[in-house]
Order: structure tokens, then sequence, then C-alpha cells
């Protein structure tokens, strides 16, 4: 066997990158993207690398899923989170969950251990507890930013939209060795958001859509245009008549924002391992990893490349 060279993509979030966070994103991408290069070159599959690319994510507060999720309008924590196996469709979700570190990994147990997709809220919880997963408190997820964010939301004369353009959902898609691709997403939705609000990334076709047959997809910005317009599966449709990834998600991105007006981001990967990272927004952190080379960038144009020896020889001074 053996027959694919594995690929995998991270995104960590479209919209507005503030300057100070910069490099904590870039190496919040670069990060992931080798733990789930490793997996992948391990003999881990697809499925195996985006999880473990995403709960890096998770764990990172740079980005808003997990650890550093931003706040409800009640000043909770309420994350979404979706994976899908494209070798036989099978994908699990969980929306509105409070007091766990890594919704990914609930995610794909729901795939895996139940008969169903989606788990929300109170019936996430009690499959959480079911399966071990430890609870944490509320408090630990929150980070001062999220915080102070969330005050100023609260503020009369604030705009919540305004902070919506730097949203930072995080993503990945990768193909193994075998030629199976995958896709996760995690997120803690829009800043002040109504509680029990769900948005595009627990959404088969809308936050994520993974399918042997033409690729897989990850997609982060605006939920609410990026469920109108189902946005993964039109961008594997778009592949499915022949277009290139980046074209495909050139096209899809360019019909969300001139039909809805609704501007976000996606990372994909088809099943022939070709890839790409787009954006309509103005930033978009995203990372790579092909043929033991390592991709990334978060500007419009920008694409540094490292060999993966010398970005690892790098992550262990840093870490």
């Amino acid at each position: 066997l053996g027959r694919m060279k594995p690929v995998i993509v991270v995104h960590g979030g479209a919209g507005r990158i503030f300057k100070e966070r910069e490099e904590g994103c870039r190496a919040g991408v670069v990060r992931a993207a080798l733990r789930g290069y490793r997996v992948l070159k391990q003999g881990g599959s697809a499925v195996d690398a985006v999880e473990e690319a995403v709960r890096s994510m998770e764990d990172d507060p740079h980005f808003n899923a997990g650890r550093g999720s931003v706040l409800n309008e009640k000043g909770e924590v309420e994350m979404d989170a979706i994976i899908m196996d494209g070798k036989n469709l099978d994908s699990g979700a969980v929306s509105a969950v409070k007091c766990i570190a890594n919704p990914i990994k609930l995610a794909r147990l729901v795939m895996e251990k139940t008969k169903h997709m989606l788990l929300t809220d109170h019936g996430a919880h009690l499959f959480a507890q079911a399966m071990g997963i430890p609870e944490i408190p509320g408090e630990k997820l929150i980070t001062e930013r999220s915080r102070e964010r969330w005050k100023k939301n609260l503020e009369p004369d604030s705009n919540p939209e305004e902070f919506q353009k730097d949203l930072g959902t995080v993503g990945a898609v990768a193909i193994d060795s075998e030629g199976n691709v995958a896709c996760a997403t995690s997120t803690g939705g829009l800043s002040n958001k109504l509680i029990g609000r769900v948005g595009d990334t627990a959404c088969i076709g809308s936050g994520g859509y993974a399918d042997n047959h033409s690729g897989a997809t990850s997609t982060t910005g605006h939920g609410e245009s990026i469920m109108k317009v189902v946005l993964a599966r039109l961008i594997l449709y778009h592949m499915e008549q022949g277009m290139s990834p980046e074209v495909a998600a050139d096209t899809a991105l360019d019909y969300m924002k001139t039909r809805v007006g609704g501007l976000g981001g996606v990372i994909v990967v088809n099943k022939a391992g070709e890839w790409a990272a787009r954006f309509s927004t103005k930033q978009m952190s995203w990372a790579t990893v092909k043929d033991d080379n390592l991709h990334y960038g978060i500007y419009a144009g920008e694409k540094h490349t490292k060999s993966v020896d010398e970005a690892l020889a790098s992550e262990r001074e840093v870490f």
C-alpha cells in the first residue's frame, strides 16, 4: 500500500488578525500542521491526523476554539465541532457544548460510538460523561482577551460586528497514504452570540465535508453566510466538475460574497493530494505539509516555505 503521499492543511480562522497576535497564530497553525503530519508519517489515518491538528489548536489560546473561545451574550463559552471521514461519509459533530477542553474529541466519539451524527448541549454533555471525558470548569476555557472583548461588546455604543472580523475557527483537512481524506473543524462561534446559537461548524456540508471521491474541505468565516451556500459541499461540487482546489475554493467564496455578502476562508485537499488555502477576508492563518515541506502564511499572497526538519528544529527551540 502507501500509494499516496500524505498531505495535511490547517487553518486558524479567517478574518482580521491583530498585529500583536500574528506571531502566535502563525506558530499555532505551523505546530498543528507538523503534529498532524507526524501522525500521517507514522501511518495514522487522515481522521487521526485532522483530530490531532485541531486538538492542538483547541489547546492554543490564540484561536477561537477550545481554550480561548469567545463568549456568548451571558459570558459563557459554547463550542461547536465536526469531524468527517471521506471513506464512508461517516461524521460526528457536537454543538453548544460547555466545560470540555476538546470538542473535536467528543465529535469523533459521536461518530464512532453512536448511530447519530450530531449531539447538542445537554445531551452532548451526558454523552461526554458516559465516555469518561473529563469536565473542566467553564472559566478554564476563558482567556482575559475573550472576557475583555465580551465586556466591550456589551457597551451600548459597541458594534459586535466590528469584532466578528477577528474570528479564529480552526480546522484541518488531510489525505493519508491509503488515499482516504478527512476534515475537522472546531469553534467557539460568534462573540456575544445568543445562547444556543449554532453556526456552520457543526453542520455537515457547511463547516466541513470529506468524500474520497473528490476531496475534503474545512471552512471559516461568517457562519450564517456559510450555511446559506453550504460552502464546504459547494467547493467539492466544483471539484467534481473538474476544477482545481484553488479555483473551486475561489469560485465558491466569490459566490458567497456576491450572493449573500459573506466573507470567509477555506482549506481544501483533493483526492490527488493537491491542496489550497483561500480566503475573501483580509487574513487567514494557514499551514500545510506535503512532500516533507511546510508552507504557511496569513496575508493574501504570503507563503513561507521550510523543510519539515528545519521547522521541527525551530519548534524545539521555541517550545
